[in-house]
């Protein structure tokens, strides 16, 4: 799995990439058919305390997931949106599970 972090309209420091990547790398316990991971970080200037942006897409077997979310923290936002992106992932793999045909 390829995890590929991009900050805008800022530079991310070291730490920040670390965490990005530990917690992406993360999602792989649930499904370890992630072909690729896309985070993007930004700095939203809307007047407010919410104004850092984590938004994460995940490329799986056809089709690709996504998740933003907003908070006071980089480390906030990316925990929030991999906690979306792993309910994603579950609900997910419930549609690739065969059915059996027994009908209730």
């Amino acid at each position: 799995m390829k995890v590929h972090t991009e900050s805008v309209q800022f530079k991310a420091d070291q730490k920040l990439l670390d965490f990005v990547e530990r917690k992406v790398n993360k999602l792989e316990q649930f499904f370890d058919r992630i072909i690729d991971v896309e985070v993007k970080l930004r700095l939203e200037n809307s007047g407010q305390v919410k104004d850092k942006v984590a938004e994460v897409r995940l490329q799986v077997p056809g089709q690709s997931l996504f998740a933003k979310e907003t908070n006071k923290t980089f480390e906030q936002s990316i925990d929030k949106a991999v906690d979306d992106l792993r309910r994603q992932l579950t609900k997910y793999k419930e549609k690739l599970r065969p059915h059996n045909g027994i009908s209730h």
